[in-house]
């Protein structure tokens, strides 16, 4: 496959875009109580025949976006070899083409989660002289709290100062119109994946991945675009500034390194699990030149947590709200899914249990989840501890932490995966794993849906998924493992081929 062959496939991902753009204004998560649509004439596209056709449409650009992932794949994969190192699209096609991709994206109606209606729900309510930490988006009733999901309707924010003071801005610029705050909210988000697109090349490049690879992992991944640029998640913000900090610090500027990494706590508290791992990164540069002493491991160690801690005070001083966040962090809990382990083994014993008692799933959680919090701290300073060898060896540690966040906490979404994404792409990974992400990203497209609902406790979809998924990554793999090829060139066959002499 040559460069013209991955740049149409760049095409055909952008075309799989914009019909998911299209198709989103019938099946996404369009804001109520609105009568733009009515006033436009274009409300029957959002029930009835109309909702079908642009579901269809919708599913047709996703399945194009996947398609397209897929023949990328393949191409960054074989480039990635001396023999075929001219086969790779080049790194600057690459971020193009992402952006080709993003584009349309950014145009669409917010798609599986409200959760943008609910930043702003926050911002509405700080900008109206409350608390968003002890006040949630309900006490400020109107077409914000109306649009986002009602679970959260009456819990505080789980995010830091930095992003709850974003949130504030915008809705102090927009309001209560919705539709104009979710685009405004997409500009301030919208940065997070140029940070990604800078940093992410430089730091599989550092450590001899392929930065191409990098970028169709992390970035050119449908599940990542079309959840967090149509779905308008904080982890765009989040995974830019994340892996922006963390390639500054591999590449030997600590502490500017520092101060980004501070500012990506200060936008949600998950990626304070890199932080300590700089430590073991700065001692080893160190190492590179002359002996560590105790007093570098002193210096060091005073650095990483006085400029994290200074980044994170000034932010909290700028917005005032105080440490109120952390009462936000619990929040979570209501969110249940068995794709943690935690979760996953509370089903599971109230299905066991089930021939013999009726337990109830939520005290079952609440065991399942304890558990779960306590190994991951012990797994988390174990990763911390064994990986403080050299910097490569801190890297996946840092990974590994990430990976461990996502396994073990009460319960995890399709965008969280971007807090490993965006930093496994330091390493090479084996086809095999590239193949599960393939797979996970594309379960995630299709059991999360559209409009907010989700699928993953309907068996016949269920299954449905998993089937897309596995042909998927075994297409990663192998091409065209349906064997379709073979019915193309059947029909295309000449007539010699077939004992019937062509016509001249």
């Amino acid at each position: 496959m040559t460069s013209r062959a991955g740049f149409g496939d760049l095409v055909v991902g952008f075309v799989g875009a914009v019909l998911v753009c299209v198709g989103s204004f019938g099946v996404g998560d369009i804001a109520r109580n609105n009568t733009v649509a009515q006033d436009l004439g274009l409300s029957a596209i959002t029930y009835g025949h109309g909702k079908t056709l642009f579901g269809t449409i919708f599913w047709a650009g996703v399945a194009a976006m996947v398609i397209a992932w897929m023949r990328l794949g393949r191409a960054v994969r074989a480039g990635a070899t001396d023999s075929a190192a001219e086969a790779v699209p080049p790194v600057r096609m690459m971020r193009l083409g992402i952006l080709a991709w993003a584009a349309p994206l950014a145009l669409a109606v917010p798609v599986y989660s409200r959760d943008v209606y609910a930043y702003l729900g926050q911002g509405a309510v700080f900008a109206a002289g409350f608390d968003p930490y002890a006040d949630g988006p309900a006490h400020r009733p109107g077409p914000l709290v109306d649009s986002m999901a009602q679970v959260w309707a009456t819990t505080t924010a789980p995010y830091g100062p930095f992003f709850v003071g974003v949130t504030r801005v915008v809705t102090t610029v927009t309001g209560d119109h919705a539709i104009l705050g979710v685009y405004a909210m997409r500009l301030v988000l919208l940065p997070g994946l140029f940070l990604a697109l800078w940093a992410i090349p430089r730091l599989a490049a550092h450590f001899s991945a392929s930065p191409q690879t990098g970028l169709w992992l992390a970035v050119a991944n449908p599940m990542v675009l079309i959840h967090l640029v149509a779905g308008s998640h904080v982890e765009l913000l989040l995974m830019g500034v994340l892996v922006s900090g963390v390639t500054l610090v591999v590449i030997g500027r600590h502490v500017p390194g520092l101060l980004v990494l501070g500012l990506a706590v200060s936008i949600k508290v998950t990626a304070g699990i890199a932080i300590p791992f700089v430590l073991w990164i700065w001692l080893s540069h160190i190492r590179a030149r002359r002996p560590v002493r105790p007093v570098d491991v002193a210096g060091v160690l005073a650095a990483v947590v006085g400029i994290t801690v200074a980044v994170f005070a000034i932010w909290t001083l700028v917005v005032g709200l105080g440490l109120g966040w952390l009462t936000g962090l619990g929040w979570a809990d209501r969110i249940i899914n068995w794709f943690t382990l935690p979760t996953l083994a509370g089903h599971l014993v109230t299905v066991v249990a089930a021939p013999f008692t009726a337990l109830n799933l939520q005290p079952v959680l609440v065991v399942t989840r304890t558990i779960g919090s306590v190994v991951l701290a012990g797994v988390l300073v174990a990763l911390w501890w064994t990986h403080r060898r050299d910097e490569r060896t801190a890297m996946a540690g840092m990974t590994w932490a990430m990976a461990a966040v996502l396994v073990l906490e009460p319960s995890t979404l399709p965008w969280y995966y971007t807090w490993v994404l965006c930093l496994a792409v330091a390493f090479t990974l084996p086809r095999w794993v590239n193949a599960t992400v393939v797979a996970i990203s594309t379960f995630m497209l299709i059991v999360f849906q559209p409009d907010d609902s989700i699928l993953f406790y309907k068996l016949p979809e269920t299954l449905l998924a998993t089937g897309l998924s596995a042909l998927a990554a075994v297409s990663l793999l192998h091409p065209d493992p349906l064997r379709l090829r073979r019915i193309v060139d059947w029909f295309g066959a000449p007539a010699e081929s077939a004992g019937v002499p062509a016509r001249r």
